[in-house]
């Protein structure tokens, strides 16, 4: 898998002045575009639109600096339909306008070309099953959010605050599968992932109970599921298990993610300081070739 990632990063760098598709960039992974959209933003810290954007604006820094095309020429050549258009994205990545850098020989920022590399540890194994399990209805609160890649969401905070303790004992009482008791459940994110985007998040239970009317229902297909779980300190396990899961699991398995909302069980000491995990992940076995 590592091997064809590096392989689509090469197709990228050979397109950035033109065309850069999601979908064929899937095909040259070998996998899904989903799933190469969801492996690439985890493994690169951003989501693939935003690492192209940087790539183009870092090359472009350079022929505005190289002086040899216009201002102009090079925002054609970089896929801006007007001057002002790259002007604007331009400050947004070097913080100074392309006609100022240019004058003044102004210090650009980079994005530097990525590559995929395997780390192997060997120092622990990664506890996980992989499951058919039938359909099912997640019960509970829904509310909309902004995707957060790093630090604290906000948005899910202040929401999961302002549910009342009745309301999750009732929850709790229809909770008849796995995963047992209250979960954080993620679904609808944009294709992008990119920063800001909104996805639905629902704090409630797994069933196969008729919704209360006064909760929002998700049903969820059958399917097959990727079960990791961890212990450790709170919140540190839980990142580290999300890190592990697309950088080790992922390349090393004949699975690829699929299409469906992503599932967090999580139980807190008293203290708050140490958490018992468990992350549920619809995958898929990859094709044959």
């Amino acid at each position: 898998m590592l091997e064809r990632l590096n392989q689509a990063m090469e197709h990228i760098e050979e397109h950035l002045d033109g065309t850069v598709d999601a979908a064929e960039l899937a095909r040259v992974a070998a996998t899904s575009e989903y799933h190469f959209r969801r492996m690439f933003s985890a493994l690169a810290g951003m989501p693939l639109s935003e690492y192209v954007r940087r790539r183009r604006l870092t090359l472009a820094g350079a022929e505005v600096l190289a002086g040899e095309r216009t201002l102009l020429e090079i925002a054609v050549r970089y896929g801006y339909g007007s001057g002002e258009a790259f002007a604007r994205a331009f400050r947004a990545v070097h913080g100074v306008g392309p006609g100022e850098a240019r004058r003044t020989g102004a210090a650009l920022s980079s994005q530097p070309r990525m590559a995929f590399r395997l780390t192997i540890e060997g120092s622990s194994s990664m506890r996980y099953r992989v499951i058919d399990k039938p359909d099912f209805t997640v019960v509970g609160p829904r509310t909309r959010v902004p995707l957060i890649h790093s630090g604290p969401n906000q948005a899910i905070i202040d929401f999961v605050r302002g549910i009342g303790t009745e309301t999750l004992r009732r929850l709790e009482e229809l909770s008849d599968q796995e995963p047992h008791g209250i979960v954080a459940v993620c679904d609808g994110l944009d294709p992008s992932r990119a920063e800001g985007t909104e996805l639905d998040y629902y704090h409630g239970v797994i069933t196969a109970a008729d919704p209360p009317e006064d909760t929002a229902a998700l049903r969820v297909p059958a399917g097959t599921w990727a079960v990791f779980t961890t212990s450790g300190p709170a919140p540190e396990a839980i990142q580290t298990l999300w890190a592990d899961v697309f950088t080790q699991w992922f390349p090393s398995t004949p699975y690829r993610g699929r299409p469906g909302p992503e599932i967090l069980r999580t139980v807190l000491s008293d203290d708050g300081a140490h958490a018992d995990a468990e992350l549920w992940l619809p995958v898929e076995r990859e094709p044959a070739r």
